[in-house]
């Protein structure tokens, strides 16, 4: 059994389909990317499956968990993370407090209830732990809103990290970013897959070859072709729709 399944989800924007019975499964330890031209329904896609969108129809699974219907936050505490495409931080805060902030949401407790100071300093250690996980660490006392746009990204999806979770979505990480900060991501994400599965939505290329060990191409709403790199590389519908040869036969 897949560790994470999304089958037939449909979903319908006054009378347009977005997704029209889409399915996809993520395996254990596996980087699944999901590629597509502008408009073939991956952000609905992703929304569906985060519980941001309520699907027409459908059936979504985790770890063999029905998480169909379930709001965002319980799909979280279900082991299911999200990452947006515009980061989403405090950005006034430093990054310490943003992922002390983290932390303590995930363990369900407030810092005024916390009772003892052994409370306290296992979320700051956890916190620390986190930035060292993403390279963050020499950034702790900076203001998040002053880091660069790559070391922001890094931030988001250590924050995501905080809610430990079994499957990550990664939506457009590398965007708006120069190739070195991208290089850093493309590190970051090949470590984290280490630790747990990962659904990345991301129009880099490059970047998607290099991770991805299966790939599902999304157009109109339905998945075209899904394979390994290979594969999807030398499949003639993905060059026409995606790689810009024209439409698929």
């Amino acid at each position: 059994m897949s560790l994470f399944t999304a089958s037939g989800l449909i979903k319908e924007f006054r009378g347009l389909r977005a997704t029209d019975h889409v399915s996809i499964a993520v395996e254990s330890g596996e980087v699944h990317a999901l590629i597509g031209p502008n408009g073939a329904g991956k952000s609905t896609l992703v929304n569906l499956i985060s519980g941001m969108l309520p699907a027409d129809a459908g059936q979504i699974t985790l770890d063999g968990v029905e998480l169909t219907g379930l709001p965002p936050h319980k799909r979280v505490r279900a082991g299911l993370s999200r990452c947006f495409q515009v980061t989403n931080l405090f950005r006034k805060a430093s990054v310490r407090d943003n992922l002390r902030t983290a932390v303590q949401a995930h363990r369900g407790s407030s810092f005024r209830l916390l009772g003892t100071r052994n409370a306290e300093m296992e979320i700051n250690a956890e916190a620390e732990s986190i930035a060292a996980q993403v390279g963050l660490s020499h950034t702790l006392d900076h203001i998040a809103g002053s880091l660069p746009h790559g070391a922001q990204r890094q931030l988001d999806i250590a924050l995501a990290l905080a809610a430990r979770p079994r499957l990550l979505l990664l939506d457009e990480p590398m965007a708006g970013m120069g190739p070195d900060e991208s290089a850093r991501v493309v590190e970051l994400i090949d470590e984290l897959r280490k630790h747990m599965a990962i659904l990345l939505i991301e129009h880099d290329m490059d970047a998607v070859f290099k991770l991805a060990d299966r790939i599902s191409v999304l157009v109109y709403g339905k998945v075209l072709a899904s394979g390994n790199v290979d594969s999807i590389r030398a499949n003639p519908d993905v060059q026409a729709v995606y790689l810009g040869t024209g439409e698929p036969t």
